[in-house]
């Protein structure tokens, strides 16, 4: 049941930060929880367990670390849709 809760919570988060940036992210549900859950490991690695812990994901870090997680793929998609 954890593994759910970890999935669902790191979803919620990758959908705030594209909400957050106004960017789209690739790959819409399965996109928004591997950027939740890929910025929650970024931001619990560049600071330290901040705020509220929802199925053991600090919230705030994680915030931060899928914002940057998404503003860098928006990034390069972008990159890469221009040198086409």
């Amino acid at each position: 049941m954890g593994f759910i809760l970890y999935l669902i919570v790191g979803g919620i988060i990758g959908w705030l930060a594209g909400l957050i940036l106004g960017k789209d992210i690739p790959g819409g549900i399965i996109g928004n929880i591997i950027a939740g859950i890929i910025g929650a490991w970024v931001g619990g690695m560049l600071f330290s367990d901040l705020g509220p812990v929802v199925a053991g994901i600090a919230i705030i870090p994680a915030l931060i670390g899928a914002i940057l997680v998404v503003f860098i793929v928006s990034f390069i998609l972008k990159s890469m849709r221009k040198a086409s």
